[in-house]
């Protein structure tokens, strides 16, 4: 199964979207300063939001849509912002 995910980090308060298939492991990563990318000096990532899928492909078309395409990250986010930190 993959996981398409939605972090944010609790003292900077960006957001990261990705596809993993061990999202706990994953989340780890990203707390242990594991990737460039999501690496910060201060702040937790915390899990906000989770689609599972069993298709791979699946999994990275709505990663694709959700960070190339404005408009479904921003409903994305709407949806959830009662979820998000403040």
């Amino acid at each position: 199964m993959f996981v398409l995910y939605l972090i944010q980090n609790d003292s900077t308060l960006e957001k990261y979207i990705g596809v993993t298939e061990n999202l706990e492991k994953r989340l780890t990563e990203h707390n242990n300063k594991g990737k460039k990318f999501t690496t910060r000096k201060k702040g937790l990532w915390i899990l906000i939001y989770a689609e599972a899928y069993r298709s791979k492909q699946d999994a990275l078309k709505r990663e694709r849509k959700l960070k190339k395409h404005a408009g479904g990250k921003y409903q994305l986010l709407k949806r959830l912002e009662d979820s998000l930190i403040a």
